[in-house]
């Protein structure tokens, strides 16, 4: 698959089914933005998807220095990579446009995301994310809900959100533990 080997550390998981890959990526609209950020790209296989959309500003934030290098090395018309955490990420000044941002988050920081999300809401027109299926459906959660808490609450007042569809564990390296699920805001 690569030569980046996962940590655990930092939540890794790499997807490594394409056609996943190929249906998340093609599940951002790009309507209302022409800015995209990936989060996490690891070993590319959701960029490789993104970068074939045709973006006008694509690009992604990567903490782990060994895929950058991969990445650097596998996709060189990639010119916008982001070093750092998208947690501590100034958004307003490295991205002045309305934007999308696109992920396989990593499940440990995945409400985070979304918390931050929520921050740069006016300027954040649409999410897609992968995340652990039991986070992706208490954010879909509807009021009544015993899984309805407050991320539902503040993401349901500022998106609509969608439950695009599941991910089965074997199509990632290293397997988690948990399904995954594909939300769309």
């Amino acid at each position: 698959m690569s030569r980046v080997r996962a940590k655990k550390n930092l939540g890794q998981h790499f997807l490594k089914d394409k056609s996943i890959a190929s249906r998340i990526a093609d599940s951002l609209t790009g309507q209302g933005y022409s800015s995209v950020l990936e989060i996490g790209p690891g070993t590319g296989i959701l960029t490789g998807f993104l970068i074939e959309r045709n973006f006008p500003d694509f690009r992604v934030i990567e903490i782990d220095n060994e895929s950058v290098h991969y990445l650097e090395a596998s996709f060189p018309q990639l010119t916008n990579i982001i070093r750092g955490d998208f947690l501590t990420l100034d958004i307003d000044s490295l991205l002045q446009k309305k934007l999308g941002v696109i992920g396989n988050f990593p499940y440990n920081i995945s409400t985070q995301i979304f918390f931050k999300v929520l921050e740069h809401r006016n300027r954040i027109v649409e999410v897609t994310g992968m995340l652990q299926k039991e986070v992706a459906e208490r954010i879909c959660a509807g009021p009544g809900s015993k899984t309805y808490g407050i991320l539902s609450v503040l993401l349901q007042a500022f998106y609509d959100i969608e439950y695009l569809f599941t991910v089965a564990e074997n199509v990632f390296s290293p397997p988690p533990k948990v399904k995954s699920g594909v939300v769309r805001l």
